[in-house]
């Protein structure tokens, strides 16, 4: 509807639409950002003012917002074919965009089930995991190995293997029992080590015991390899991840990767397993694979895996789930040209001085005051703000610090978005030098007007 004013957008928005992850009643008292447009790393609302986009939109964004080859992309697939379904027939696209992806996926991982987010890549992954187990005769294997302050999507399945309380604790009554394993959350370590240099990884020994205890019952062990994203930008210690890849051999699990955050150069690689030589059995790719126009998600696994499922119609082997929008033209013509674009442009390669600038700012940081703790796996990083930064004493939620801090940071034409009172730092692969220095400063100021004393 053209000629709407930012203010009646806003009424329609309070009146009739549902944020998610969001307390409601703040926002209806709030007088929220309504977005046109986007430029690059920019997003640019109704009355024109620019907001560098720190988060990635909700971190999916890879080449910057109407980056115009993907934009032509998606022109060209929507005058030949919106969508088709996967059930019955094959699509040109999806078969082109399953076969670029084998040519990039660590060795062995080349078979993809499509679907159309992170949380049902993950459900995608469970279910097949188990399905697999019992094709193998070994229908006790029903159980999983997570990790807390895992976060793996909103789906019944996925909620099962996730360990945020504040995000998971109400629907509890409503899944199946996994069973959690200490996260390397170095600086508030639950097993009591003070120095990750030295503690030889004790986080990895208790995993070992549980799988001594529990790994005959237990399907497979899924993980967010190097950086546990929504947990608060976890980062683990080098060698945790191969760590895990070892104990799942020596137990019988399947090691189920959930790459939807770290997946496509987040990490400074294309894949985060490929940092320790890691090949997970299963591994969940979603947000950054469409470069962030459009929904879609694969679910990649190997041969032998596959292979489990195949067997006479009778038999009734088949993997029983699907997705209406499965394998989507749109979305997989946008993540073919994505993928170019990573070669084209260099991107991976582009990305390493990013990395160091974040690196050195992210030191200034570590001095101020009230930052307890300053994370970064690649072009992701968290800061952790504390009340008091000798004993670790978190701000209380009432006080709201991390959210404060954003919205202060809108005043310096920074968007970002919170994960308690933990700052991400998560923007576009494709951000310029001096607009990753443009946001970082605008956090700053921010994090050092709402926690003066």
């Amino acid at each position: 509807m053209k000629g709407v004013s930012t203010e009646q957008l806003r009424e329609w928005d309070k009146r009739h639409v549902w944020h998610p992850f969001t307390q409601m009643q703040d926002w209806e008292k709030d007088q929220p950002i309504v977005i046109a447009r986007g430029e690059g790393s920019w997003l640019i609302d109704t009355d024109g003012n620019r907001y560098l986009d720190g988060v990635a939109s909700m971190w999916t964004n890879v080449h910057g917002h109407c980056r115009r080859e993907l934009n032509e992309a998606l022109k060209q697939q929507v005058d030949r074919l919106e969508h088709a379904t996967m059930l019955g027939l094959a699509g040109e696209q999806s078969i082109l965009l399953a076969h670029r992806l084998a040519g990039i996926t660590p060795t062995g991982l080349d078979r993809f089930f499509y679907s159309d987010n992170g949380s049902t890549a993950m459900e995608v992954a469970v279910k097949m995991a188990f399905q697999y187990q019992v094709h193998r005769g070994r229908p006790e294997r029903k159980r999983f190995i997570t990790f807390r302050h895992a976060y793996h999507g909103d789906t019944l399945g996925a909620v099962s293997v996730g360990g945020i309380d504040i995000y998971h604790s109400t629907f509890r009554p409503l899944l199946f029992d996994a069973i959690q394993a200490p996260a390397p959350y170095c600086y508030r370590c639950e097993m009591g080590c003070n120095d990750p240099a030295t503690c030889g990884m004790t986080c990895a020994g208790a995993l070992e015991a549980l799988m001594k205890q529990h790994g005959a019952t237990c399907a497979g062990l899924v993980i967010e390899p190097l950086l546990q994203g929504a947990g608060g930008m976890l980062v683990q210690p080098p060698g945790f991840l191969k760590r895990v890849r070892e104990l799942c051999d020596l137990h019988g699990l399947l090691m189920i990767t959930d790459e939807v955050a770290t997946g496509f150069g987040r990490t400074g690689r294309m894949f985060a397993c490929e940092h320790e030589g890691v090949v997970p059995d299963i591994m969940a790719l979603s947000k950054g694979i469409a470069a962030g126009y459009l929904p879609l998600a694969v679910t990649v696994t190997t041969e032998e895996v596959y292979a489990a499922f195949m067997g006479e119609y009778a038999e009734l082997k088949t993997f029983f789930h699907g997705h209406t929008f499965s394998g989507n033209p749109l979305a997989c013509a946008v993540a073919l040209k994505s993928l170019e674009l990573f070669e084209q442009d260099r991107l991976l390669d582009a990305l390493q001085p990013k990395i160091a600038r974040l690196a050195e700012r992210l030191q200034e940081f570590a001095r101020l005051p009230h930052v307890g703790d300053v994370r970064q796996c690649g072009l992701a990083a968290g800061i952790e703000l504390v009340e008091d930064a000798p004993t670790k004493r978190p701000y209380p939620w009432e006080q709201k610090v991390g959210v404060r801090v954003c919205l202060e940071a809108r005043k310096h034409g920074i968007f970002s978005r919170p994960l308690g009172n933990t700052i991400v730092v998560f923007p576009p692969l494709a951000i310029k030098p001096d607009e990753l220095d443009l946001l970082l400063d605008g956090l700053e100021r921010a994090i050092r007007t709402v926690t003066a004393d």
